[in-house]
């Protein structure tokens, strides 16, 4: 709680009322912090250099001593619940068993690979407890909007000027299908699927009018129409099925002139941009999906990798490989030759199976459930609701994951798995902006979970 001031300084010409109380800077500190590195993730080539992800996990164990330090100076700790925590115990759970009785087939990674889910554990919580007010939703909303545009029309420019080098000083020592920050187009389209319902669901609201109507709707453009022209098929059916849902929850709204404007402006800068940027190159990439479909469904290298995970789960059926630990085992089960490492299951939903069995599997559909259960309740009037708008655009971002998720490897990403793992918790938080805010500070996470939280 805010430390208040007493009433004698009120009077003097330089009174600490006016000034922010350390409580209140600690709390922008995190907030900031805590969204600063997700921002942080995508910039750095996804996150997935060893110093990019020694960052993340040492930002994150500082914004949690600082949020202990919080608790410890308003001299109560008091915990706000949210449902995804129980599978997230379960989870961490799971992984203690494997290292504490040998499961894993490689005991350093699946403690690393332990570590960087910590981190997404402390991001998750930091966020449910610091994420209170409507205002921090509307900085948020401009802050990420204008964030994914401007990372999308870096990767547009950088796609026209061809230099294949990441920043156009970077060769990746693997190669890749570079596309803005991030080596792999799919990658990237990843990022771009949870970041445009952000402009988008906000310029379908009450709160957008006139000119931020249209900035909004041109901002979630932009980044959609990069979807496309990086090439990232997985990205382009993902961002269909997005589309798709939003436009059923918008029909069924009040006043469907406004749905038009943003969704005319909407499609009119996508399809301007795909025109003049994309055209042929474009088409060619559309026509080859029904293609490469064909060649997967016939024997691809994507099929044989799924068919060999779940030979690998036949042998661990229960708790998995170890977390981390596919990489490291497949190349046992390897069906086919090839020159090339393969450092993921190109699917993530097999991946989860194989490393962490079918109790690990079972918590991930338990948490997805979660996300969907509290999500959709609060849906009943999103474009007049904060609650229910900050749900959609989360849930949006969220399914585009696990739509793509089926053909790649996002959540293998620490940029986007920290992002993607977030906006489940913003979309299963309880009510809590505009009229309910000020209940839910006052309400502790010992009510809805154990007692012995509170100290």
């Amino acid at each position: 709680m805010p430390i208040e001031t007493s009433s004698s300084a009120a009077g003097s010409p330089h009174s600490t009322a006016d000034r922010p109380s350390p409580a209140s800077r600690l709390d922008a500190i995190l907030f900031y912090g805590v969204f600063g590195l997700l921002m942080f993730g995508p910039l750095a080539f996804g996150g997935v250099e060893a110093w990019s992800i020694l960052i993340l996990e040492t930002v994150a164990a500082v914004l949690f001593a600082l949020w202990t330090f919080r608790q410890a100076q308003s001299g109560q700790v008091q915990v706000l619940p949210n449902p995804l925590f129980y599978p997230m115990l379960v989870f961490a759970a799971l992984l203690v068993v494997q290292l504490a009785l040998g499961l894993t087939a490689y005991r350093y990674q699946t403690f690393s690979a332990g570590l960087l889910y910590c981190a997404y554990g402390v991001l998750c919580f930091l966020v449910v407890q610091c994420l209170r007010r409507t205002s921090q939703v509307k900085t948020l909303t401009v802050g990420f909007s204008v964030y994914g545009f401007v990372i999308a029309l870096f990767a547009l420019i950088q796609n026209i000027s061809s230099t294949g080098k990441l920043y156009w000083i970077r060769t990746p020592a693997h190669g890749g299908w570079i596309y803005g920050p991030y080596v792999n187009h799919d990658h990237y389209a990843g990022l771009m699927e949870m970041l445009t319902p952000i402009p988008l669901v906000f310029a379908l609201t009450r709160y957008a009018h006139g000119s931020r109507k249209t900035m909004a709707a041109c901002a979630a453009a932009v980044m959609a129409s990069s979807i496309f022209l990086s090439g990232s098929r997985g990205g382009m059916a993902a961002f269909a099925v997005q589309i798709a849902i939003l436009a059923v929850l918008a029909s069924r709204k009040e006043k469907p002139s406004r749905t038009a404007v943003a969704a005319g402006i909407f499609l009119v800068v996508v399809v301007g941009l795909l025109v003049w940027l994309g055209g042929g190159e474009l088409a060619k990439r559309m026509v080859s999906i029904h293609a490469e479909a064909r060649t997967e469904l016939a024997g691809g290298t994507r099929v044989a990798i799924d068919r060999d995970a779940l030979r690998m789960f036949r042998y661990r059926p229960i708790l998995g490989w170890g977390l981390g630990g596919f990489p490291t085992v497949y190349p046992q089960f390897r069906t086919f030759y090839t020159n090339f490492f393969v450092n993921a299951a190109h699917n993530d939903y097999l991946q989860l199976l194989v490393e962490m069995g079918a109790l690990g599997f079972a918590t991930m559909l338990w948490f997805v459930a979660a996300v969907y259960g509290r999500g959709t309740k609060k849906l009943g009037n999103w474009p007049s609701d904060t609650n229910g708008a900050a749900a959609l655009a989360a849930m949006l971002g969220v399914t585009g994951i696990l739509v793509h998720s089926l053909v790649d490897f996002n959540l293998q990403i620490p940029a986007n798995a920290a992002l993607f793992y977030v906006l489940c918790t913003v979309a299963a938080l309880e009510p809590r902006f505009g009229s309910t805010r000020r209940t839910l500070r006052q309400r502790p996470f010992s009510e809805d979970f154990v007692s012995a939280v509170r100290c």
